[in-house]
């Protein structure tokens, strides 16, 4: 097929995520042949270095040849089965393997497609679990100001970002949201960790008068990524959960972006020490194969459910629950963190990258220059309005795929970059800065002209 062939079938037929379709007649879709390694191809064989693992999914590289195998010897075995009342190995054993990556903590895995999904089991779970202990006035939930957990309407609701969120504001739940430990918020001379527990104060301020009627509180551990990358310090995390300890409130940790060694450690909690009651997974889960998202729970969540009645179970279901083809690429996703000790490579990567990426940070409109296990952000002073559009077109005539949060910059790249693909991100990226930036260069690309 021809790129413009799939570009104008593309754009008469598919509905395309998050996207305002109108901008594509003059913004062109990218057409996508196949993908080798960090690299994704179009149709004319011209490449572009995926820094944000296509929506922060893809860990171990397009086309992985050990995924590959994985799925090709499932087909023959078994492609799905419904799981409820029955059973198959790969869910099996992917349930236990999580459940050992938490030392057995979180001992159980309920399974979805997808991390919104994930977000609603939790929120369901926790509040179905404290209704089947008759505590039926915790309804209630709270989350951070700028937190992300997903666009379906539950998720929504416990969401912080007004582009999502406004628009269907008659349709969803009323919750709480309270400071986020975010350190770019932090009062002149005030560090992360200072700031951090100041946030926390608000939390338990909340809790203090509210903990009867709150169900749980959910949060993205480390790094709140739809709200530009925001990082803060553990502290927060080690504070939230002895809080919800003394006052009774579930913790949910969305881990769906941040798990999977993502933020340096394989679970993002680890850094603080703790463990949540609820814990939400996908994204990197299947290596940016297939749809899949987990949420993983203690003993005492399971046990309000364990019962006789029908009602007392968690009602909750989907067609491809723990599809077989899913949980085998997350097996193999498992095997390739222990086989290549992932975590021990990433830190060099990441450590390599810091260094190169001096120049940026030289940049007299660079602010915020920020990093966490193989996450990076910045934000770009005084930049144009159209800032996002412009970076993302100078990045693809530079073979890199960008794409900005409004003014915030960041890569999220496949752990199997190397030497060269680190210095082409942070080479591409600078000169693509330099293009929208340089007033010369800002009306040079027709396709943004009005």
């Amino acid at each position: 097929m021809k790129n413009q062939d799939l570009l104008e079938r593309s754009r008469a037929a598919v509905w395309h995520p998050c996207t305002q379709m109108r901008r594509h007649e003059t913004l062109p879709l990218v057409p996508i042949s196949h993908g080798r390694g960090v690299w994704l191809y179009d149709f004319k064989g011209k490449r572009y270095l995926d820094a944000v693992s296509s929506w922060w999914t893809n860990l171990f590289g397009h086309a992985n040849p050990d995924i590959n195998a994985a799925l090709k010897d499932q087909l023959d075995r078994l492609a799905h089965v419904m799981l409820a009342g029955f059973t198959h190995a790969p869910v099996v054993e992917l349930s236990e393997r999580l459940s050992s990556r938490t030392g057995g903590r979180l001992g159980h895995a309920f399974y979805a497609s997808d991390g919104a999904s994930a977000t609603e089991i939790a929120l369901k779970m926790s509040f179905h679990s404290w209704r089947n202990r008759g505590e039926t006035a915790k309804i209630g939930f709270v989350s951070l100001k700028n937190g992300y957990h997903g666009e379906t309407v539950g998720a929504l609701s416990v969401t912080d970002v007004a582009l999502f969120k406004d628009t269907y504001g008659p349709l969803l739940r009323q919750t709480v949201q309270v400071p986020s430990p975010d350190w770019r918020l932090a009062e002149a001379g005030e560090g992360g960790k200072a700031y951090a527990l100041r946030a926390a104060e608000a939390l338990e301020a909340h809790l203090a008068q509210h903990h009867e009627t709150t169900a749980a509180l959910i949060l993205e551990p480390l790094v709140q990524g739809a709200a530009g990358m925001a990082m803060y310090h553990p502290a927060y995390l080690r504070q939230a959960r002895e809080l919800c300890d003394r006052y009774r409130v579930h913790l949910i940790a969305d881990e769906i972006a941040v798990g999977f060694g993502r933020t340096g450690s394989f679970f993002a909690c680890e850094q603080a020490g703790i463990w949540p009651d609820l814990m939400c997974l996908s994204k990197g889960i299947t290596g940016g194969y297939l749809p899949l998202s987990a949420v993983m729970a203690t003993e005492d969540i399971y046990q309000a459910f364990y019962d006789e009645e029908v009602s007392r179970g968690f009602l909750h279901s989907h067609s491809y629950t723990g599809n077989p083809l899913a949980c085998r690429a997350a097996l193999t996703v498992l095997n390739l963190f222990e086989r290549d000790d992932v975590l021990a490579r990433t830190r060099e990567m990441a450590s390599l990258i810091n260094g190169l990426a001096g120049e940026i940070r030289a940049l007299p409109y660079v602010r915020d220059f920020r990093h966490t296990g193989m996450i990076w952000a910045f934000e770009v002073a005084d930049a144009p309005a159209d800032f996002s559009r412009r970076l993302f077109s100078e990045g693809l005539k530079r073979e890199i795929l960008l794409r900005p949060m409004g003014h915030t910059v960041y890569w999220m790249p496949p752990y199997v970059m190397t030497t060269d693909d680190a210095r082409h991100m942070v080479q591409a990226t600078l000169e693509a800065l330099r293009a929208v930036i340089c007033p010369e260069s800002r009306d040079s690309d027709s396709r943004f002209r009005a």
